[in-house]
């Protein structure tokens, strides 16, 4: 896929999540949040010309953005989206968690998306 397609996927995904949601069906509106987690960092990392085919690329992509722009919230709301990728095996979270998870799913994307206008 383009950085094109996975930006694209990452807000498709981010979408589907908060329909899930409001269908009441918690652990697809969490994976489909991590969904939108992992595609927009894939943008990232294929423009920078990272590896990202491995769930620990995406920890060293979240590592190096992390010091590339000294913003510390972007560790934080990865968090979060690793959260919900459990609770799509869990469901333990109520939906008012998931919610809030989206929200900060949603900001990271909003740290993550201007970064691709950079480079």
């Amino acid at each position: 896929m383009t950085t094109q397609q996975y930006k694209q996927a990452s807000e498709h995904f981010l979408a589907q999540a908060r329909r899930e949601l409001a269908d009441g069906d918690l652990p697809q509106a969490s994976q489909k949040g991590w969904g939108a987690t992992v595609q927009i960092l894939k943008a990232v990392a294929e423009q920078r010309g990272w590896e990202h085919s491995r769930h620990r690329h995406h920890l060293v992509t979240v590592s190096r953005l992390r010091s590339e722009t000294g913003d510390g919230d972007i560790r934080r709301l990865f968090g979060v989206a690793s959260n919900l990728h459990e609770n799509f095996y869990e469901n333990t979270m109520q939906a008012f968690e998931v919610a809030e998870g989206l929200d900060d799913v949603d900001a990271l994307l909003g740290k993550l998306l201007p970064l691709l206008d950079q480079t």
